[in-house]
């Protein structure tokens, strides 16, 4: 094969994986849209209905590192294919499903495949791409369909439900499972891995999973159980346990499940922690801000998600290509830095939207600045997060970063809604109309996800060494992606 082809075809790779992880991150916030429907459908109590997400949540969560783990070990090709094809024979089943177990039951599988999909595509990436502004690149394609993704999925979830009904939700994973998977055969690379004698700690993947699982599950049913009650402390001290006996085994193991090393780089640690403290933000507005604009402004599932269109076109405006080169000029931290304060003003400004907002002159603004500054922050945070990855453990890499997500979503979602439902209901309490204490409970939520962006700031300033800015203009020029034309050739040719 030649150069030519081979370049283009890791472009293509590229564009396979991000459509299998396109379709994980839409079934995230898709499933939200479709809630009420799947309620009256199935007769599901307020309570048990939780459970359609965190069931997924739960497995998710709990299994992205062990998996990026054994994607370095056995080879991450196959656990792609694998998580592929448990996502998609599990979204089939979900939409078949005609009753509340087999739903939750089957959400949980799909939560088990798509840990197994995700967690090793961005290993994958920065193996293939190993030329620092090719990877740039890369890393921007994928961060825009990480962050954009929870935006479309909302459309796309309006569309689906109020168009057809629930059911489709699921089964339109099913075709892109599978066209994914076929194409993902004959493209992407075929690594072995360094073998399970690299890391084969069973008691270790035990600990693991049991403290992770059980991580989530507290943070998710805190806010039914209250933060401070016995059954949260109780779960939340057996969860730090596990998690601490699992850092002690990996410390005197002969063959560690996860190298404790790859905390040793202050880079990695640091960029890890700004995104819980950035996803808790941002992720927890996304949710509370459809809320807002269906129980306030009385917008339709559509309208919602076309409210938030302008915050997937920012972020593909940005990432797909502009950050790529403002990371080469400036350097990553710089970058990041700058896309934090933007996301943290689109908050402050979300803060002021009033009972009865203009989408152009309340709303129209905050999307923008939430677009354009995620569009700079998830590549930026990424590469540094991905910096200290070996090809023997960009796996682990790559599912310490999904874990970090997750964490940082459930832990961002729990907090702000909890902190929005009690301040709606001391104010309803008092004598305040539905629409200003839903505003006002709102508008808290939105201050404190602004206050965890400002404080990711800090710990980047503070913490984060500044990388040295790669001039473009000094580096031999890559080969640039292919147009559509040339990629339709290839996958013929291909095939």
């Amino acid at each position: 094969m030649s150069e030519t082809v081979t370049d283009r075809s890791r472009w293509i790779a590229l564009v396979v994986l991000c459509a299998g992880f396109l379709m994980i991150i839409l079934d995230q916030t898709i499933v939200n849209v479709a809630l009420p429907s799947i309620q009256t459908d199935l007769h599901f109590s307020q309570s048990n209905l939780a459970w359609v997400i965190n069931a997924y949540l739960i497995a998710f969560g709990g299994l992205l590192l062990l998996v990026g783990r054994l994607g370095d070990l056995i080879g991450r090709r196959r656990i792609f294919l694998a998580g592929l094809t448990v996502f998609t024979t599990a979204s089939l089943v979900c939409g078949l499903a005609d009753s509340q177990g087999l739903l939750i039951g089957a959400r949980f599988v799909q939560g088990i495949g798509g840990a197994m999909t995700s967690a090793v595509i961005l290993g994958m990436i920065v193996t293939m791409f190993r030329e620092p502004s090719e990877q740039a690149r890369a890393i921007g394609v994928y961060a825009f369909v990480a962050a954009a993704g929870g935006a479309i999925g909302l459309l796309a979830g309006g569309v689906l439900t109020q168009a057809i009904n629930w059911h489709w939700i699921f089964f339109v994973n099913v075709p892109i499972g599978i066209a994914t998977g076929i194409l993902s055969t004959r493209l992407l690379p075929d690594d072995v891995g360094i073998g399970l004698r690299g890391g084969a700690d069973a008691p270790g993947a035990l600990l693991l999973v049991a403290a992770l699982m059980l991580g989530v599950y507290t943070i998710v049913e805190a806010s039914n159980y209250g933060w401070g009650s016995a059954h949260t402390l109780g779960f939340g001290a057996v969860a730090v346990g596990l998690l601490t006996g699992f850092i002690a085994r990996q410390a005197t193991a002969a063959n560690p499940l996860i190298p404790l090393r790859m905390f040793r780089s202050r880079t990695v640690t640091v960029a890890n922690a700004m995104q819980v403290l950035m996803v808790a933000g941002m992720f927890g507005m996304f949710f509370l801000g459809a809320l807002y604009l269906q129980r306030v402004l009385r917008y339709d599932a559509i309208e919602v998600g076309l409210a938030f269109l302008p915050v997937a076109i920012g972020i593909a405006a940005m990432s797909l290509r502009l950050t790529a080169k403002l990371m080469m000029r400036f350097g990553a931290k710089p970058t990041l830095i700058a896309g934090l304060a933007l996301v943290a003003a689109g908050l402050i400004v979300f803060r002021g939207a009033p009972v009865n907002a203009g989408y152009l002159d309340d709303l129209l603004p905050v999307m923008v600045l939430l677009g354009v500054g995620a569009g700079l922050v998830f590549p930026a945070l990424m590469t540094l997060a991905m910096s200290a990855a070996t090809p023997e453990d960009s796996g682990l890499a790559s599912g310490l970063v999904n874990t970090t997500q997750q964490v940082g979503g459930a832990l961002g979602l729990a907090v702000l809604a909890t902190l929005a439902t009690t301040r709606t209901n001391s104010l309803t309490a008092h004598g305040a109309s539905s629409a200003v204490a839903l505003t006002n409970g709102y508008h808290l939520a939105f201050t404190i996800a602004a206050i965890l962006l400002l404080v990711a700031i800090g710990l980047g300033l503070a913490l984060l060494r500044s990388s040295p800015a790669v001039e473009v203009g000094h580096e031999v020029s890559p080969a640039a992606p292919p147009d559509a034309e040339d990629a339709l050739a290839y996958l013929e040719e291909a095939a």
